[in-house]
């Protein structure tokens, strides 16, 4: 997907991540990317220049592939390559090659990936085929609307080279402006291959035996959702609750999101391999935070849907205060649906892979807090990285403060009165990059329980926040002029919590 033809095109990203990850294997450019400032530890960020939406992310024999949106020549957005990063375990990554660079019919915006089992495109058994949308600057001038179309690559050798097919485009455009962002997967039940694309203020499904020919199924999204902006970066996948299989779809939106600017709202609903009927209309976001968007799942990973988004918004991403690269990716999340009273919701949560990052675990058990409460020595001869499980007694005001001594904060809590969680990082260091960058950032309770239980993923530059087991999330970025190397539980009142357990994160 790419609002970067939204003309702010030069709009805006974010920081860095996984350092470690990109080069596992070569000490010198590992050590070299730890010492920059805002580079994470263990989410993946390109080693130079511009990263946005991951696209065409598939796993196969053994192996998560996560290509994405790059500009490897600037650190702010521009001609789009595809970048390619691979993983055993979902934390440490090795970057590769780029994959896809621009040609003859335009750059390479967003699209998927999957593995053509059983041969339908002629490319080999098990081919890995790449669909994606071409973006023509030269079409585009011409104001026709048909400067973006679908075309494919493929790859035979698990992803280490990719040809483009001869007979792209695949799917020319009918006169649509906004028109790509291909979410491509199997249907079982109609022995065909599903097309979920983003076209302008709606989606549309199309279908195909081949991956090369496709027919045009129905549209969904007239007066439903919220349309603050245009829609892109699609995905439909199911998933079971309570025993019924439900089909949810997945879609960006910019600007318009809850907290201004870039965000990921989401049905569910059925689909019966034509249509997709939503059971609610009202409008639900993957995650309330100002720093998840483009979000899309790994094909090819049977039950299991695991999700990745890009840790950014278009309100500020290409001024963010790094220079030689800009962006990284949230930690890939597990989605379930989750039954609250008589609705259905869909629940995010880190991946079970995240727990092998961590060190020895404090626990603490029946902790009172009355005002403050200092965790901060437990932060010493660590990276600074964490993660933080909280289980209250009861509902009540919290707060968690990450701090540093120039007076740097940014505060994570609950507040009762609104029901609401927030992250809030008008103090949080350099905030002046952007005038709606300084703000606090809410998202409202969905669980009923009397208590809240709580996870936030600290890394260098970001805070994830997973309230009552992914029913609410909130993704946030930061840049403090020093690390926060202090970390307190805050209440007005005294508050009671069940348990209060720290993990710190291994360095690599």
């Amino acid at each position: 997907m790419n609002h970067k033809l939204i003309p702010l095109l030069l709009c805006t990203v974010i920081w860095g991540s996984a350092c470690q990850q990109v080069t596992k294997a070569k000490k010198e450019p590992h050590e070299t990317l730890k010492k920059e400032q805002y580079r994470p530890l263990f989410h993946f960020s390109p080693k130079k220049g511009w990263m946005n939406d991951p696209n065409g992310m598939v796993y196969l024999n053994g192996t998560y592939h996560l290509f994405f949106q790059h500009n490897p020549d600037s650190a702010v957005w521009g001609p789009m390559h595809w970048g390619h990063a691979t993983t055993k375990d979902l934390i440490h990554w090795e970057e590769q090659p780029i994959a896809l660079y621009p040609d003859s019919l335009g750059t390479i915006f967003s699209g998927s990936a999957v593995v053509d089992k059983d041969n339908t495109a002629g490319f080999g058994a098990n081919a890995l085929v790449a669909i994606f949308t071409h973006h023509n600057a030269e079409i585009e001038q011409k104001k026709t609307g048909k400067h973006q179309y679908q075309s494919l690559a493929y790859s035979t050798d698990e992803g280490k080279t990719w040809t483009k097919y001869a007979g792209n485009p695949v799917l020319p455009n009918p006169g649509i402006w906004d028109f790509r962002d291909p979410k491509v997967r199997w249907h079982e039940e109609t022995k065909r291959w599903i097309m979920t694309l983003a076209t302008k203020q709606t989606i549309t499904f199309y279908s195909s035996p081949n991956l090369k020919q496709w027919s045009k199924l129905s549209e969904f999204g007239e007066g439903i959702g919220a349309h603050g902006g245009v829609w892109e970066c699609p995905d439909l996948f199911p998933l079971i609750v309570d025993g019924e299989r439900k089909w949810v779809l997945l879609v960006s939106i910019n600007p318009g999101g809850p907290n201004g600017g870039s965000a990921t709202q989401y049905f569910v609903g059925n689909f019966d391999g034509k249509t997709f009927k939503p059971d609610k209309k009202e409008t639900r976001w993957i995650d309330y935070g100002a720093d998840d968007y483009a979000g899309v799942t790994w094909s090819n990973t049977g039950n299991r849907i695991i999700f990745l988004g890009w840790m950014s918004n278009w309100q500020y991403a290409n001024v963010v205060p790094t220079t030689a690269w800009r962006s990284a990716n949230t930690i890939p999340r597990e989605l379930t649906l989750k039954r609250v009273g008589d609705e259905v919701f869909l629940s995010s949560a880190p991946v079970k892979e995240l727990n092998d990052l961590k060190t020895k675990m404090e626990e603490m058990t029946n902790v009172t807090v009355a005002s403050e409460k200092d965790f901060s020595d437990l932060l010493k001869n660590t990276s600074m990285t964490y993660s933080l499980d909280l289980t209250t007694a009861n509902l009540d005001d919290f707060t968690v403060q990450l701090a540093n001594d120039l007076g740097e904060q940014v505060l994570v809590g609950y507040d009762k009165q609104q029901n609401q969680f927030y992250v809030d990082r008008s103090q949080s260091g350099k905030t002046d990059f952007e005038s709606g960058f300084a703000k606090r950032i809410v998202a409202p309770r969905v669980a009923k329980d009397t208590s809240i239980e709580l996870t936030l993923v600290v890394d260098v530059n970001s805070v994830e926040l997973f309230a009552d087991k992914g029913l609410t999330v909130l993704t946030d970025i930061f840049f403090p002029n020093r690390v926060f190397d202090k970390l307190r539980l805050k209440s007005p009142e005294k508050i009671e919590f069940k348990r209060v357990n720290l993990s710190p994160f291994k360095s690599n």
